[in-house]
């Protein structure tokens, strides 16, 4: 099977022959360009934005990391040529360097990872490798962090492509949290009640910046993997009446539901509005409040597209991300992380036809690896993660031959006090195993 990126440059060919969409359409014609065109373009209008893909119409905040001007030589290079200097730089580097791809990645960036997973997989991978020097992360702002937190010191971690940020995770800013809380402590209080339980204990998503791990740290709280939700959801509730979930409402609402908190008992938290749009005995009552963030990828699937996968393929496996709504993860067949789907079709010892609703670069990759099954993605166009679609072999061939010459470039560094506070969170959550 073609990758991704090779689908989209045919399409949007096709598209501009003709005239007109054709079969198999993108949703945008923009991702056949090289991201180095975004970087140029946001440089010219001063605002940072996600480039095209799911994410293009989330509203990115001024704080979001810019990349420079990737040198003319890597966005003139051809394939071939990219390739070479990519395979001699890592030849030269040899265990100096460890490069992490992450599942959402383009296929033309996953084939020179030293290891593939999601973010939580790729941090623990880094550190069997204590003695490289530096850890390539293909994938997008916050995994670079969770890696610096867990690496040792000298190491350095490097994100190929500064702009490889993460729509989810700024929809939950430090200070919007932050105020949240104090609004949450003025009406609920700080008293643990008569089973030492505290009134509310904050939960994050790995989805989010170090920053957010660092207040879970300071205020007895946890972070979460999609695998791993409900086991920390559990342990929030034996030391806390409620939990305040972010940055993803979806995975906070499929989990809590799993666990049978009603749904009048999960109110969303705005932070643009007044108390989240909330109003104090809604709070009082709650057990899980969610905020009001999503993953722009997941949010495209619909029940619609189970439904007409399941007419169009009897018998069909439908697996989904937790990330994505309610109905879509009531109407499908399973539910769970890219490592949960990833175990869930090399389990299956018979050709099996699989819907599966994630990104669709690793939905195009489990096709490929698993020939002997019908794998598609739900979402018929194609409309990868804006953000990890900014990682380009050209920014990957640059970072590696900086280092070959020894210098580092887009390194990402959590500040000391951030990340002890943040490793606090993550050691509970290690802790807290299902």
């Amino acid at each position: 099977m073609s990758s991704v990126n090779t689908a989209i440059q045919l399409i949007t060919r096709e598209e501009a022959e003709k005239g007109r969409s054709v079969a198999g359409s993108t949703c945008s014609p923009a991702l056949a360009k090289g991201p180095w065109e975004y970087d140029l373009a946001e440089s010219l209008a001063g605002v940072p934005a996600y480039g095209p893909g799911a994410s293009s119409g989330d509203d990115a905040p001024r704080s979001t990391p810019r990349q420079g001007q990737l040198p003319e030589e890597y966005k003139l290079a051809g394939d071939a040529e990219l390739d070479a200097r990519i395979r001699a730089a890592k030849k030269k580097l040899g265990s100096r360097a460890v490069i992490l791809g992450h599942f959402y990645q383009r296929d033309e960036v996953v084939q020179y990872a030293d290891f593939v997973g999601d973010s939580f997989q790729l941090a623990n991978a880094a550190l069997t490798r204590p003695d490289a020097e530096a850890i390539i992360f293909c994938g997008v702002h916050f995994m670079a962090e969770t890696a610096d937190i867990l690496s040792a010191p000298e190491q350095a971690v490097i994100l190929p492509n500064l702009a490889a940020g993460c729509s989810m995770a700024d929809m939950a800013g430090e200070d919007s949290v932050e105020e949240c809380w104090e609004q949450l402590e003025e009406i609920f209080g700080t008293e643990p009640d008569d089973a030492g339980r505290v009134p509310v204990i904050p939960v994050t998503y790995m989805n989010s910046s170090a920053a957010l791990k660092a207040f879970c740290g300071r205020n007895g709280g946890i972070v979460c993997t999609s695998s791993n939700a409900k086991t920390v959801l559990e342990w929030a509730f034996e030391r806390g009446q409620r939990v305040l979930f972010f940055p993803d409402q979806h995975l906070g609402r499929n989990t809590a539901k799993a666990l049978g908190v009603p749904l009048e008992q999960m109110p969303m938290w705005n932070p643009r509005k007044e108390l989240g749009g909330n109003d104090e005995q809604t709070l009082l009552d709650s057990r899980v409040i969610l905020w009001h963030g999503f993953c722009s990828v997941h949010k495209r699937f619909n029940v619609a597209q189970i439904e007409k996968a399941r007419a169009d393929f009897p018998g069909v496996n439908v697996i989904v991300h937790p990330e994505c709504p309610m109905e879509v993860v009531d109407a499908a067949d399973g539910a769970g992380s890219t490592d949960f789907i990833k175990k869930a079709i090399a389990a299956a010892t018979e050709p099996t036809t699989f819907a599966i609703g994630t990104e669709i670069n690793m939905v195009n990759r489990l096709a490929a690896e698993n020939p002997q099954h019908t794998i598609f993605c739900l979402d018929p166009v194609i409309c990868p993660c804006s953000t990890m679609y900014r990682i380009h072999p050209g920014y990957l061939a640059w970072v590696l031959e900086e280092l070959v010459e020894g210098r580092i470039v887009n390194r990402i560094t959590v500040d000391d006090t951030v990340q002890a506070n943040a490793k606090i969170a993550l050691e509970r959550m290690l802790a807290a195993r299902p």
